[in-house]
C-alpha cells in the first residue's frame, strides 16, 4: 500500500503551514474546506482525500461512488488492552485496518514512512471473538491503534486519518538511527489528545 499522497496531506497539515492549510479545498469540487473537515478513502490509489461537508454526504452510504471512495468515520474509541501479540507484529506502535476482502494489514510508523504486513487471517479472527468491538470497525476506513512503546499501554478504535497523522508525525521528528529525543514524547502527546466521540 502506497501513502505517499495521504502523508503529504498530512505532513503539510501537522508542519502548522497556516498558508496551505488556508487554500486547502475539497479534491471532488474544489470548494473551500474548514479545518476540520470529513475525509474520503480512495480504496483505488489507498490515499485519504479532503472533501467538503456536501460532497461528503454523497459517500455515506456503502457502495457510493461505485466502491472506489468509502467516508472515513470520525469514531473514536478507547478499548482496554487488547492482546495484539497473537497477531505476530513485533512493533509496539502499530495500526491494524482490516479489508473489505477480509484480509487484515498490520501498519507501523518508520522515518520513511508506514511499514506494512498481513496479519494472519485467523488470528484476527480469534482476536475479534474476545474482543466484539473489533467486530465492528468499518473496513479499510477505521484501524485499531496501539502504542505499548515505553511502558504505555493504548488502544483505540481510531478513523485511518487519525493513523496517517501518526505516521506523519514519526517521519517528521525521528532523528538519527533511534529517533533521537523528541520523537517519543510527540507520540506520547499524540495519544493523550486522543478523545473518545462517536
Amino acid at each position: 500500500m502506497t501513502t505517499d499522497g495521504a502523508l503529504a496531506r498530512v505532513i503539510r497539515s501537522a508542519a502548522g503551514r497556516t498558508a496551505a492549510a488556508e487554500a486547502e479545498t475539497c479534491e471532488l469540487c474544489a470548494a473551500p474546506v474548514a479545518d476540520a473537515h470529513p475525509h474520503l478513502y480512495d480504496i483505488e490509489a489507498a490515499e485519504v482525500r479532503c472533501v467538503c461537508g456536501p460532497c461528503s454526504v454523497l459517500f455515506a452510504e456503502d457502495g457510493a461512488g461505485e466502491g472506489r471512495y468509502r467516508l472515513v468515520p470520525r469514531r473514536r474509541l478507547r478499548l482496554p488492552p487488547v492482546d495484539t501479540a497473537v497477531l505476530g507484529v513485533p512493533v509496539g506502535l502499530v495500526f491494524f485496518v482490516p479489508r473489505s476482502d477480509g484480509t487484515v494489514t498490520a501498519q507501523g510508523p518508520s522515518p520513511a514512512g508506514a511499514m506494512r504486513w498481513e496479519v494472519d487471517a485467523a488470528a484476527w479472527q480469534r482476536l475479534t471473538a474476545a474482543f466484539p468491538q473489533l467486530a465492528s470497525m468499518a473496513p479499510e476506513v477505521e484501524a485499531l491503534l496501539v502504542n505499548t512503546v515505553r511502558g504505555l499501554d493504548e488502544h483505540w478504535i481510531v478513523p485511518v486519518d487519525d493513523c496517517f497523522r501518526m505516521v506523519a508525525l514519526v517521519r517528521r521528528e525521528w532523528r538519527g538511527l533511534s529517533g533521537g529525543d523528541g520523537v517519543w514524547p510527540a507520540v506520547e502527546r499524540f495519544f493523550a489528545q486522543l478523545t473518545e466521540r462517536s
